[in-house]
């Protein structure tokens, strides 16, 4: 049985989120991917999960790498996860308008204030800092900090690219990975097919492999998206997360 984190983000479960903590516990899932809650709420959100025997193993939170004052913006995340006990902040952040090396300078900034208080930036596998293995590299490397990592998407490395052989892109990157979203695919550019895990392309025994001999440790966190055009119903949305849980433990992982 695998020693990482399995954990599942609460988003999965859109537009009935309502379900995820006592579904989550049915199942056997003890950690939980949630947005950085308020201040005023941090405590409710502890309550929550203490209620459900969940923890937060990440935190998706906001680096909007346009903003001068991102760093400080960061800071100001900070008691959430003090208080959740969260170590890793999942982010998508993007360049867009803004200089690479400016973006850069303000990854380091805000990758510092997060190191001061025990937590990693997790960037997630989106253009475009992350849109792949190439850039991601060229990323972590200009940016050259302890404190920003990278979270692997196994669905997104698809989505956003053409040809690629998404083994072959972890492979190259590695060694920079703090956490992984676990989702599957049917590998088309820029489709918007999300399916339950083992139902897609995305090789995760192959995947989870080169983690292993990597000695990865971090969380591997489920994301299950759905498709494009399909009506979600809260039992189909249940469903996928159980039988993506049921695959994990095939594999060993649970």
């Amino acid at each position: 049985m695998s020693t990482n984190i399995i954990a599942c983000r609460v988003a999965s479960y859109a537009p009935f989120e309502q379900r995820a903590y006592e579904h989550l516990a049915s199942l056997g899932i003890r950690h939980v991917e949630i947005p950085v809650p308020q201040l005023d709420a941090v405590e409710a959100a502890r309550a929550a999960l203490a209620r459900h025997g969940l923890s937060a193993s990440s935190l998706h939170g906001e680096c909007d790498l346009r903003r001068p004052d991102v760093a400080a913006r960061v800071e100001a995340q900070m008691p959430a996860f003090a208080a959740l006990g969260a170590r890793l902040m999942f982010v998508s952040a993007k360049a867009e308008n803004v200089l690479l090396q400016t973006a850069y300078d303000r990854l380091r900034a805000a990758g510092d204030v997060a190191a001061r208080h025990g937590v990693t930036i997790i960037l997630e596998t989106h253009p475009d800092l992350v849109t792949n293995s190439t850039v991601a590299l060229a990323t972590m490397q200009s940016v050259d900090h302890p404190g920003v990592r990278i979270n692997y998407d196994t669905a997104n490395i698809y989505f956003y690219n053409r040809g690629v052989d998404c083994v072959a892109e972890l492979r190259g990157i590695v060694n920079y990975v703090a956490a992984t979203h676990l989702k599957d695919t049917d590998g088309g550019y820029h489709n918007w097919h999300f399916p339950a895990l083992g139902r897609g392309v995305v090789p995760f025994q192959e995947l989870f492999a080169v983690l292993d001999q990597a000695g990865f440790s971090g969380p591997c966190t489920l994301e299950i998206e759905g498709i494009e055009g399909e009506t979600k119903t809260e039992q189909l949305v249940c469903d996928r997360i159980a039988e993506s849980v049921a695959f994990l433990r095939r594999l060993g992982r649970l």
